[in-house]
């Protein structure tokens, strides 16, 4: 078992009536991916800025946060000093070229300039963007500020990397490209936190997820225990208003687990020659059978209704 990297114990954050945190413990073991799943207003951003200093835990009986090591509230700096942070935003100064932001940034870590260039230029091959060395930041695509944002953000060679929502907006290419870097990191040391609304990104890049909801953690574990313990095998969904009762009887309708919207119905079963058959009486109906994935536990844990607080 690898060593616990991070361990937050009974953790709560209030932002006037909003509980955006509530009691929330976990660990996340070292040289993992620890993803973080859940709604807009989850409470999912705020919780990774707690463990890096940016926004302060409230004094609950028995709530803690170690990193490493260390208290993000005695211990701010030395926190940041071990952490590379990629938030949500792009925020890279505009003004200047590609090599002067990563070399302000350098001088935030006390690299002696020749460490620096030497970095720079490792970390720019890194993430394929040596041909854009003196690029300004406006000439730059999305795609190529996030993978900067990333490079900045390994400056220091950091032992934890918290990605918020790396990849939002970005092409499949570049996201796979990204993938690609962040598994190399995990494989040579580097702990990582990620907060995603891409489901195929948790269960490609996370060792383990926590669900959040309100604040409250729901769910956790392996993207495959999530989904052998928390949702059927199979699911066929079917467009438009169509009666299930009408093409099946009540014997065959105890075995499914229904889950309808405006639009949409989705029938979960374990038994895909169940659904196959359903399927096969569903004259002139859009459907599609497919395998049970992390967005169907995910929506069973939240809900399909909009969060309150988006």
């Amino acid at each position: 078992m690898a060593p616990v990297a991070i361990t937050v114990k009974n953790t709560s954050k209030s932002f006037g009536k909003v509980n955006a945190v509530r009691d929330l413990s976990f660990e996340v073991e070292a040289d993992t991916c620890y993803g973080f799943l859940g709604p807009n207003g989850a409470g999912k951003t705020t919780m990774m800025k707690m463990l890096y200093g940016k926004c302060t835990i409230e004094n609950a009986d028995g709530a803690s946060i170690d990193v490493f090591g260390y208290n993000p509230v005695k211990d701010e700096l030395a926190i940041k000093y071990l952490s590379g942070v990629v938030p949500q935003e792009n925020n890279l100064d505009e003004e200047l070229d590609v090599i002067s932001n990563l070399m302000v940034y350098s001088r935030f870590y006390a690299l002696p300039r020749k460490a620096a260039t030497s970095r720079i230029d490792y970390l720019l091959g890194f993430m394929e963007l040596s041909d854009k060395r003196t690029a300004r930041i406006r000439e730059l695509s999305g795609g190529m500020q996030r993978r900067l944002i990333i490079a900045r953000a390994l400056m220091n060679n950091p032992k934890l990397l918290i990605l918020d929502e790396p990849t939002t907006g970005l092409d499949p290419q570049v996201r796979h490209l990204i993938w690609d870097k962040l598994r190399q990191l995990k494989r040579h040391g580097t702990t990582i936190l990620l907060t995603t609304h891409y489901m195929e990104e948790a269960f490609a890049l996370c060792d383990t997820i926590l669900i959040m909801d309100k604040g409250a953690g729901m769910l956790r574990g392996s993207p495959a225990e999530l989904l052998a313990k928390n949702v059927e095998k199979h699911v066929l969904e079917i467009t438009g208003s169509h009666s299930l009762e009408a093409i099946a009887d009540g014997t065959i309708l105890q075995k499914l687990r229904i889950d309808r919207t405006q639009e949409t119905t989705r029938v979960y079963c374990d038994d895909d020659q169940l659904l196959r058959q359903l399927a096969g009486r569903l004259e002139g109906a859009h459907y599609f059978l497919r395998q049970a994935n992390l967005e169907d536990v995910f929506l069973k844990a939240t809900g399909r209704a909009l969060n309150e607080r988006q």
